[in-house]
């Protein structure tokens, strides 16, 4: 039996873009929860602990468009072609946030409520564009062949509008559940309340999703509905059901790692009912990701180089984490 590349490289994939929500969310939620800290020393605390790590998340970002570049160029070209606003607008965010993330420090005081409010601006925008466009993605593009023949604006629709504010609210709990982690006192039990609303928000915003979603796909309501398949997939609406409740028990006293981890579980879970309802098309409803591979010589020689770069990522990202460990204080930094 040969080595299914295409199937490695949809892992490989789905890998880098699970670690960029992971490593960027709770970035981009710092931000989205910025403005609604009024003490400047307060902000300045939150940004403190992510400020020696945060431009390493981004590498999953580029990782996961380069993989998808060489290994799926069919599944780039068309998303590129649906997606070109909203992907563009994003990135635009996404530089602007890094920028304000800089400027908001060295600025002197009559700027720094500019920067202050870039940094939550761009921060808002950056993940309401990657909402979007996974929402349109979720709806799916109207494609024949290799070309897209939908229009400029097909992304937008109700659906897509609502995914990218409910990206904003998964973000924003990832950024409180951080916060959580890494600060105390004041600070930290504020996030903790924070975090046991946006829980609910968050739960809600899944259990629309998953109405909505089969409800306006038949294909999808058959996947998870049909049997056996209904009992197969039930496992993953119960878990989420089951964390949640776990999570806001937690939130009840002033917990430190549990609901950061508990937060990755929800969306760990939340990116595998994504997986059960769109396998095995890389571009809904109708190209899979065997259709839209390279060829194999393309991929495995890719392979080779990404077999080695992974690990190299995952060892100085896991010894930057380390380094900063622990809890981050306005007088003291890391201890």
């Amino acid at each position: 039996m040969g080595i299914d590349l295409p199937l490695i490289w949809v892992v490989i994939i789905a890998f880098g873009l699970m670690m960029y929500v992971i490593m960027d969310g709770f970035d981009l939620g710092i931000g989205i929860l910025s403005p609604f800290v009024h003490d400047r020393e307060d902000r300045d605390l939150m940004v403190n602990t992510v400020a020696p790590v945060w431009d390493g998340n981004e590498t999953w970002l580029v990782l996961g468009g380069a993989a998808l570049y060489g290994a799926f160029p069919l599944a780039y070209s068309l998303l590129l072609s649906a997606l070109y606003l909203p992907l563009i607008l994003m990135l635009a965010g996404l530089i602007c946030r890094g920028v304000a993330f800089e400027f908001r420090f060295k600025a002197d005081a009559a700027h720094r409520p500019f920067w202050d409010k870039m940094f939550a601006v761009s921060s808002y925008g950056a993940t309401f564009f990657q909402g979007v466009s996974l929402g349109a993605f979720i709806d799916g593009f109207h494609v024949s062949g290799p070309s897209y023949l939908g229009g400029a604006f097909d992304w937008l629709s109700p659906f897509s509008v609502f995914t990218g504010l409910g990206l904003i609210v998964a973000y924003a709990l990832l950024g409180a559940t951080w916060l959580t982690m890494k600060t105390a006192g004041d600070l930290q039990a504020r996030m903790i309340a924070c975090a046991r609303w946006v829980t609910l928000a968050l739960l809600a915003v899944i259990a629309i999703v998953s109405l909505w979603t089969p409800l306006s796909h038949p294909a999808i309501a058959a996947r998870w509905f049909s049997l056996p398949n209904l009992y197969y997939f039930a496992p993953v609406p119960v878990l989420i059901l089951a964390v949640g409740a776990l999570m806001l028990r937690l939130l009840r006293g002033t917990p430190n790692a549990g609901p950061f981890l508990l937060t990755l579980v929800l969306l760990f879970l939340g990116y595998s009912g994504l997986a059960i309802s769109l396998w095995p098309n890389i571009i809904p409803p109708g190209v899979s990701f065997r259709a839209a591979a390279s060829p194999p010589e393309s991929m495995g020689f890719a392979l080779v180089g990404t077999l080695f770069i992974i690990p190299v990522i995952l060892t100085y990202t896991a010894w930057a984490y380390h380094v900063f460990r622990g809890k981050v204080t306005s007088n003291e930094g890391y201890h």
